[in-house]
């Protein structure tokens, strides 16, 4: 048998988002999940290699308390 891949598990997620939609669903609401679902890997990415921001960090920037 084959090893997963990238490919494989890309696929299979586009294929999940794209039996969670609701019958009456659009191109719009399609790419909207997409383009959600990459915003989401890329912020994996990015706090695996320490980009990220702590909660405390952002609450400040917005003036929010703690």
């Amino acid at each position: 048998m084959a090893t997963k891949t990238r490919t494989d598990s890309i696929k299979t997620e586009a294929h999940r988002i794209v039996d969670s939609l609701p019958d009456g669903a659009t191109w719009e609401d399609l790419m909207e999940r997409l383009c959600v679902r990459e915003a989401v890997e890329q912020g994996y990415r990015e706090s695996e290699k320490g980009l990220g921001r702590s909660v405390e960090d952002v609450r400040e920037s917005f003036g929010l308390d703690p």
